[in-house]
């Protein structure tokens, strides 16, 4: 499969993130009354913590799942740590009254599985391509199917390799 990185690129700075995970708070204000936020992990860290802030949400844990293995292409899905118990009877043992929060859907995996642990979570992320999008409730940004977003954690003045995957 080719490298989906040399489709179509979307460079996100830091200040633009943050934007759009305020606004991604704005959005979420009137939408619920939540109890606590699931936060996917690791794209879903750094908004998770915006919003917490904004919504002035104090409850927050942390689903673990890998899909993007190798910075290139979505592999096979391993869920590392699930949604603890604690927090699934928060929400009646569904999820009601859960917000998850996530950098993007692609298309969609993640966001089945988490789903499947949280059914009635709202599920919101920042950005959505059109695969995924009809499994989250509220995005701020649609990028098409067959663009690469670059994160700013991902990005120095060239794309910076995790520290882990570097020269040893």
């Amino acid at each position: 499969m080719a490298d989906p990185r040399a489709d179509k690129a979307f460079p996100v700075s830091w200040d633009q993130f943050h934007r759009d995970a305020r606004a991604l708070a704005w959005r979420l204000s009137d939408k619920g009354s939540w109890q606590a936020i699931v936060c996917v992990t690791r794209g879903g860290l750094v908004p998770a913590a915006v919003i917490a802030r904004e919504l002035g949400i104090r409850l927050i844990e942390t689903v673990c799942v890998a899909s993007y293995h190798d910075y290139k292409e979505q592999g096979g899905l391993e869920v590392l740590k699930p949604v603890g118990q604690s927090f699934i009877d928060l929400g009646g043992g569904d999820g009601a009254g859960i917000l998850v929060v996530d950098d993007l859907v692609d298309t969609g995996a993640t966001a089945k599985v988490v789903r499947a642990m949280v059914p009635k979570c709202h599920y919101a992320t920042m950005y959505a391509k059109p695969a995924g999008q009809p499994l989250v409730d509220t995005f701020i940004t649609e990028v098409s199917q067959d663009t690469w977003i670059y994160f700013p954690w991902d990005m120095g003045y060239s794309f910076q390799p995790p520290i882990a995957q570097g020269e040893k």
